[in-house]
């Protein structure tokens, strides 16, 4: 088996990047090891390693974004396992092994010699993840996070909570949408529809707590026009998967397709990439990606 190195250059600072560099080369396994220059390299890295019909494992070496061009160029090959060496400043869907356990995944030994388990895919307009698909409101306050994360002294949480509050207080709550999840069809304005797989996006919040990423279905919530006096009293129990205390203001549907139709171009974010269009269409993919992950660790719900 050969162990394929990822590394996004751009997600962390030099010294981690010669850091992690260091320690792959003290690992007794074949190794390659590959930097990406732009947008799609980790695709393409991953795919080509794939299709060379080997036993592959592939380290996407930065955040969410790395990880998810890695999943999309592994995803439907068998001979590929995917994971993620964290040096982003999110890195959502490692938190489903426990919030404490993102250093573990820099133990490359560990990692190496790690189970793996076959993830479910998300796709939305034939864009894979193996998180979360947000559109509204929260997906637009992660690609505006962007601009605050360039500033000095603001990164992570912080870059969200300002473009949080930017798109909350200065901007439409709320956009008109028509959704389609099962039993649930609603034409009006919402301010969320988020369709998860994993457990956690937007560096920490946990819509559905209690989701797998395994089980073959997709759990739905959607969050209809509120006020912003209701918003920010209802954002810290959305955060934290208490979805079921309030019926009202969270509707939640469980299955396999979703569909979001808009009067104006969507936002959609998956797995902290952002895709663009006037109607997207959500469903459980028809292919899986095997995660690995260090021994001792699992992704089962935290009681």
């Amino acid at each position: 088996m050969k162990h394929i190195f990822i590394i996004n250059p751009s997600a962390g600072k030099k010294r981690s990047t010669r850091s992690l560099v260091d320690r792959i080369q003290a690992l007794d396994a074949p190794y390659e090891i590959s930097f990406t220059e732009k947008a799609g390299d980790a695709r393409q890295i991953a795919q080509a390693a794939a299709e060379r019909g080997q036993a592959v494992r592939l380290y996407a070496c930065g955040g969410d974004g790395t990880l998810n061009e890695v999943v999309n160029g592994a995803a439907g090959h068998a001979n590929a396992a995917v994971t993620n060496v964290p040096l982003g400043t999110g890195n959502d869907f490692l938190k489903i092994f426990g919030r404490e356990n993102k250093a573990r995944f820099t133990d490359l030994e560990a990692l190496s010699e790690g189970p793996q388990a076959a993830m479910d895919l998300i796709d939305c307009n034939g864009r894979l993840g193996l998180d979360i698909v947000c559109v509204g409101l929260d997906s637009r306050i992660a690609v505006d996070k962007d601009r605050y994360n360039a500033l000095p002294l603001v990164t992570g949480i912080g870059a969200y909570i300002l473009a949080l509050l930017e798109n909350v207080i200065f901007k439409s709550i709320a956009q008109p949408t028509a959704v389609d999840c099962g039993d649930l069809h609603f034409d009006g304005e919402t301010t969320i529809v988020c369709v998860c797989s994993g457990r956690y996006y937007g560096g920490g919040f946990m819509p559905v707590g209690d989701n797998m990423p395994d089980d073959g279905l997709l759990e739905t919530l959607v969050v209809p026009k509120v006020s912003r006096a209701t918003f920010f009293r209802l954002v810290g129990q959305y955060a934290k998967g208490r979805y079921r205390d309030y019926p009202d203001l969270i509707w939640y549907r469980q299955g396999r397709t979703v569909t979001v139709k808009g009067r104006t171009e969507l936002v959609a974010v998956i797995d902290g990439e952002a895709l663009r269009a006037r109607e997207l269409t959500i469903g459980l993919s028809d292919k899986k990606v095997d995660f690995f992950y260090p021994a001792g660790l699992d992704y089962l719900p935290k009681t």
